[in-house]
């Protein structure tokens, strides 16, 4: 597994702890830094730059979510995993649209931990199997109540292919590498992506993805 720098970021020290004994395995992952704030949270990850940052949604000074925009705002390189207590829909969104790109139940933490910081570490979206199969029982619901033909079924293949790219956390740059097209091109792939979907944002694009099960 590669070399990583994580950051680990709540108010509970017994919680912090917990975290590092469960990453205290993996000899190629390095603790940089632990914080019980959102401001040091900032300040540190901007500092010292980790791969990962490990976040509590309910922190102190500075909100969980609101840290994470600060951060990637700044330094979008370093990837955001959200901790919290809550599958709401709304915090998920919330911490999307904030920046986050993985988001994991506490009570899962010790199952899910190694393989969510796996995953946004490569540039991939997580999700706690709760909070996914949540997301998806809410589609489900909202389909069934609307009858609303699934949108998903107008993309063109290229779009697909762009869409899941997208849901999993990769920057235009990064899309563009791996189709062998210019970023211009995915660019404009993306906006008629989120045309067909009748959505409005890469936020709304994960959710759409986790709630059909491409990403999870």
């Amino acid at each position: 597994m590669a070399e990583l720098r994580l950051l680990i970021g709540d108010d509970h020290t017994l919680v912090r702890q917990g975290l590092r004994r469960i990453l205290e395995d993996h000899a190629r992952w390095t603790i940089v830094a632990e914080v019980g704030d959102g401001r040091e949270a900032v300040s540190q990850a901007l500092s010292l730059k980790p791969d990962v940052a490990i976040l509590d949604v309910g922190m102190p000074l500075l909100n969980g979510i609101d840290a994470t925009q600060q951060i990637t705002r700044k330094a979008p390189e370093i990837r955001v995993l959200m901790l919290s207590m809550h599958s709401d829909e709304a915090y998920v969104t919330r911490a999307l649209q904030a920046g986050a790109t993985g988001y994991m139940l506490k009570d899962s933490a010790d199952q899910d931990l190694i393989r969510g910081i796996a995953a946004v570490a490569s540039g991939q979206s997580f999700f706690s199997p709760v909070v996914a199969k949540r997301i998806l029982d809410d589609y489900v619901r909202q389909i069934a109540g609307s009858k609303t033909a699934d949108r998903y079924a107008s993309l063109s293949e290229r779009e697909r292919e762009i869409f899941q790219l997208v849901a999993e956390g990769r920057t235009n740059r990064d899309v563009a590498e791996v189709l062998s097209i210019s970023p211009a091109t995915v660019e404009t792939h993306r906006a008629k992506i989120l045309q067909k979907l009748g959505i409005h944002n890469t936020a709304e694009l994960v959710l759409f993805a986790v709630r059909r099960g491409i990403v999870s």
